[in-house]
């Protein structure tokens, strides 16, 4: 690939990379059969007129498969968390003990468990859709500079060849992911 040509792939890369961790760190954020702190990275806690992310406030650990726990820095908050907790829209009911949050994970249905496929499933097409987005962005971009610059018609279309590999990489990772939090999700 020429060099004039380079930074159109280098920010299509970007993109396409972003897209992918996004889709990694939603995809994280679905319950699936065991217990996981990232569960819970999402959760929002109103701190002193904040909203301040659980995992500042309190240590968050899974010491077995079907339970949570949420050891808060300052006990003062632990209200807060908890109504946190309920409000996150996870369907979990968590106990404060005082001193700690327990939070058991109930066994999802079959039925739950597909819904939460369905919702993986749109993750991964939202990731889909922003890797392609950011292709057809930057082979536009290569056709504009091929035109305006009057570079070769041969390297635009060697530049978008690879522009298209990327594109193809990405796509693959996505599904790969989707793929391994299907399986995780419907393994009981």
């Amino acid at each position: 690939m020429i060099p004039e040509l380079k930074p159109h792939y280098d920010t299509a890369e970007k993109e396409m990379s972003d897209a992918y961790e996004y889709v990694k760190k939603q995809l994280s954020y679905l319950r699936a059969g065991k217990a996981s702190p990232t569960l819970l990275d999402g959760v929002k806690v109103e701190y002193y007129g904040m909203q301040t992310p659980l995992n500042q406030l309190a240590n968050v650990s899974a010491p077995d498969p079907r339970m949570l726990t949420v050891e808060p820095f300052d006990k003062s908050s632990m209200g807060e968390i908890e109504k946190a907790i309920q409000a996150a829209g996870l369907g979990l009911n968590p106990n404060n003990d005082g001193n700690l949050i327990r939070i058991p994970l109930p066994t999802p249905s079959e039925e739950r468990r597909q819904e939460l496929v369905k919702k993986a499933k749109e993750i991964a097409e939202e990731g889909r859709i922003s890797v392609r987005n950011a292709r057809r962005d930057a082979k536009d971009n290569v056709k504009k500079q091929v035109k305006n610059d009057s570079l070769p018609e041969d390297s635009g279309f060697e530049a978008e060849e690879e522009i298209q590999k990327l594109t193809d990489s990405f796509i693959k990772k996505i599904d790969q992911a989707f793929e391994s939090k299907e399986e995780e999700i419907m393994t009981v």
